[in-house]
């Protein structure tokens, strides 16, 4: 949201003719009471894509991960709490708006099922451009129209665990700030390079090993990854497009031992990860 001369004090309103937030009272030190329904729908309406975008604001929800995005570069604009939960915030910046509300307030607002004690809206950062040099010396997993917003959450988490810092997406990629996927990555997107682009463009230009997820590849127990590549995962119906398959120079395959008929896209990422790592500490 814009930024607001800090003696007169501000919290927003939101219209749902006119998707614009209007000011109305703030204070330094934070307030408590009861969301107004206008504070109500503005909250809400950043549950979809095309409002975040408007109002380059984005949803964090949870302890854990509010803590880490404020331990990190993003900004945090506003943070909706209980009382309980407030101790374990610690000190905070003054720029930062704090709101005390009830349980009741932060169910109407979470995106959660079950939602948690604390809702923090945060700024999206500006787009950095890529530069292809980024992925030289490291691995990389490059994203070819991943939907589940879970999927793409659980792989930045899984990415951030194994010490893997890009994650290229294509442009039909479930977005990164989408709640499900926030939620998901358990606080790990603040460490996490994730960029969106034309990932065919991409995968011609890079210098580096292309690796791909494929049924009729070589078994990855048998693969020796090196020191550097870009491994592609495809969607989670469809694979990895026709035209991206192309470009793989090393297909490679998870064997099957039972009788699933697929293994989700997370589970897949994971062992990838696993087994690059395994490899370069041989």
């Amino acid at each position: 949201m814009p930024d607001h001369p800090a003696e007169t004090g501000w919290h927003y309103s939101y219209s749902k003719s006119t998707a614009k937030a209007v000011y109305l009272h703030w204070k330094n030190d934070g307030f408590s009471g009861m969301l107004s329904k206008s504070q109500i729908s503005f909250v809400k309406s950043l549950h979809q894509k095309k409002f975040r975008t408007e109002h380059s604001l984005f949803i964090v929800e949870g302890l854990k991960s509010v803590q880490e995005f404020l331990h990190s570069d993003y900004i945090i604009d506003t943070i909706y709490y209980n009382e309980i939960v407030m101790p374990k915030l610690g000190n905070l910046s003054q720029k930062i708006k704090m709101q005390q509300i009830s349980s009741a307030d932060l169910d109407r607002i979470s995106a959660l099922t079950t939602p948690q004690q604390v809702l923090a809206l945060v700024k999206i950062p500006q787009i950095n451009s890529f530069n292809l040099q980024q992925l030289a010396g490291n691995f990389s997993l490059a994203l070819d129209g991943i939907q589940d917003p879970g999927n793409l959450g659980t792989i930045i988490r899984t990415a951030d665990w194994f010490g893997i810092k890009n994650i290229i997406c294509s442009v039909d990629t479930v977005e990164i700030y989408n709640p499900k996927v926030v939620q998901a990555s358990m606080g790990s997107l603040p460490r996490i390079n994730v960029v969106y682009g034309d990932l065919n463009s991409i995968l011609k230009k890079c210098l580096v090993p292309v690796y791909g997820a494929l049924l009729d590849g070589k078994s990855i127990y048998n693969t020796n990854f090196g020191t550097e590549g870009i491994v592609v995962l495809g969607n989670e119906g469809k694979g990895i497009r026709t035209e991206n398959i192309d470009l793989i120079q090393m297909p490679v395959t998870i064997p099957l031992f039972g009788k699933a008929e697929s293994l989700n896209v997370a589970i897949s990422a994971a062992i990838f990860c696993s087994e690059i790592k395994r490899n370069f500490l041989k």
